[in-house]
């Protein structure tokens, strides 16, 4: 069914077009957050142009009913290799479903939103983008009065941090799953070859670079999880044969 669909997402239009390809078989997902309810709720997405020119990809969840006033804002900050409109779908829904606003965006260069898939310049520039459209959304009459909750994930939780700390005013508090606050030490690579990765980001900060080495053993800490990594990769020969007088398959 998805055989058709690009497999260079660089350009947003490519990623737009998988996202359609994949939106009614992401309701069929065999998962908990997937089946979390969403009659009744009033769910918006959209797509702005801001100051700086890109398309921005967002999308809300409030409860339902025209006079249904949420019991406080969250605003969400996806990790690097998500969206918010993957797995943070059914969280978003259970928070709704609880009487909450939830509202997300796409960074630029991540799902929806313009700009080279995976592409950060500088984070200090995302924490902009994420603080500018929150802003927005918290200046609505609707919603002034309101209190208000950042909510990251991973790297999520770095942007959360660095927008609170931008707008350490404008927020009641921040909720951190995950957050990328530091690395571990073992992941560090030794001093000269950071220096060297630093140097080569400024001199070809959009070059690809593609990881050799095996991360199951960093990913997964459960021995059996490793193992069912190796499934992902398995291919089961099929010989097809069709003759005459000995057939397998019909005609």
């Amino acid at each position: 069914m998805l055989s058709d669909t690009p497999t260079n997402l660089d350009n947003v239009s490519e990623r737009r077009r998988v996202r359609e390809a994949f939106k009614e078989i992401q309701h069929q997902i065999d998962h908990c957050l997937m089946k979390i309810p969403y009659e009744g709720l009033k769910i918006e997405e959209s797509i702005e142009v801001n100051s700086r020119g890109l398309e921005i990809f967002s999308k809300s969840w409030l409860p339902g009913g025209n006079s249904a006033t949420p019991k406080a804002l969250v605003f969400y900050c996806h990790g690097y290799g998500e969206t918010c409109t993957f797995v943070f779908e059914g969280v978003a829904r259970k928070l709704a479903l609880s009487g909450y606003g939830v509202f997300a965006l796409d960074y630029p260069g991540f799902g929806l939103s313009q700009g080279l898939h995976g592409y950060i310049p500088s984070l200090d520039l995302l924490t902009s983008d994420v603080a500018e459209h929150f802003s927005k959304v918290r200046d609505k009459p609707e919603h002034r009065g309101l209190r208000s909750y950042l909510f990251g994930q991973s790297l999520g939780g770095a942007v959360a941090l660095k927008v609170h700390l931008k707008q350490p005013n404008d927020w009641d508090g921040a909720i951190l799953v995950a957050p990328m606050v530091k690395f571990a030490e073992n992941m560090v690579p030794n001093w000269i070859l950071l220096k060297i990765l630093i140097g080569v980001a400024h001199l070809f900060p959009k070059l690809k670079i593609v990881p050799h080495q095996n991360f199951v053993k960093m990913a997964f800490r459960d021995p059996k999880k490793r193992d069912l990594v190796k499934f992902l990769t398995l291919k089961i020969s099929l010989p097809l044969t069709h003759k005459k007088k000995k057939t397998v398959t019909s005609d």
